[in-house]
């Protein structure tokens, strides 16, 4: 089945784009990447005979994928156009999902996106921004505990006897 998938797979990529990645995914199935448009076809075995789930998603910032987006069962015995049409109607739900919209500015970063229906966290009263990596107090409090007692041992193997 992964070699007909893999064919099947290599034909359609050559149809909808020049620039492409064919590659195995675990689950057996075939993924097709094309980066330059920033979407992922794949091909996967449903168990029934000449039938493999087609599902489609986008490529996020730093080359991972995001989840599928759409999904079909489709029969593999149908020519590479007709498999060709269908990818190009899941490619194009794809890209009418549409991205979350810019939040106006409010003095924080211009174009900064939220999640719907979640607001933007205040900052912690009482607390100020951290400019820089400094040991704190309680941490050089801490250094010349330990540095105490590390002498007061040394100087009791040493210091008592008059070397």
């Amino acid at each position: 089945m992964y070699a007909e998938l893999r064919d099947t797979a290599g034909e359609l990529a050559g149809i909808l784009w020049r620039e492409h990645t064919v590659y195995r995914e675990r689950g057996g199935g075939v993924v097709i990447r094309g980066e330059h448009v920033r979407r992922w076809i794949s091909l996967a075995p449903t168990g029934g005979k000449d039938r493999a789930l087609l599902r489609a998603g986008r490529i996020l910032d730093g080359g991972t994928t995001a989840p599928a987006r759409t999904e079909v069962v489709v029969d593999l015995t149908a020519g590479t156009a007709e498999l060709a049409a269908v990818c190009r109607r899941l490619l194009a739900d794809v890209a009418a999902v549409a991205e979350p919209a810019p939040v106006p500015d409010r003095g924080g970063r211009a174009g900064k996106r939220e999640k719907p229906g979640r607001k933007a966290r205040a900052p912690r009263p009482g607390r100020r921004p951290r400019k820089g990596r400094h040991t704190s107090a309680g941490s050089l409090f801490v250094m010349l505990c330990v540095a105490a007692v590390l002498g007061a041992w040394l100087y009791s193997l040493f210091g008592g006897r008059g070397y």
